[in-house]
């Protein structure tokens, strides 16, 4: 399995990005992770293989949405809102469970990132 991210970019606070995630093979769950300079990868958003269920890290829900077109093998993070905060590199990652994604592990295939710069 292939991941690719990308659609990041710069942008201004309030502003807004929709990052893409194309993937290659059988489909999984997704989910996306950011890691900001000098911290840990985090877990920010996923989505089932199916599409039916979604999880969000407290600090996005509701300026963040993650959705998937299983037609054309791509999932999306729309991301509304932006804060300085969310700056980091965004990456997409498989696995075959969201809520094991949601939960920081299960994660069987990492993408490379994208940077996502919010500024104020």
């Amino acid at each position: 399995v292939q991941l690719q991210a990308f659609g990041g970019g710069l942008v201004q606070a309030g502003g807004s990005l929709r990052l893409s995630c194309a993937a290659s093979g059988r489909t999984f769950a997704i989910g996306w992770f950011r890691q900001a300079p000098g911290k840990e990868r985090v877990f920010v958003a996923s989505i089932s293989a199916s599409g039916s269920t979604t999880y969000y890290t407290d600090s996005v829900k509701g300026r963040f949405t993650i959705s998937r077109d299983n037609a054309k093998n791509t999932m999306y993070l729309q991301m509304n809102s932006l804060k300085p905060e969310d700056t980091a590199v965004y990456y997409c990652a498989a696995g075959s469970s969201s809520t094991l994604l949601s939960t920081g592990i299960g994660v069987n295939y990492w993408g490379k990132g994208t940077q996502v710069t919010v500024s104020s």
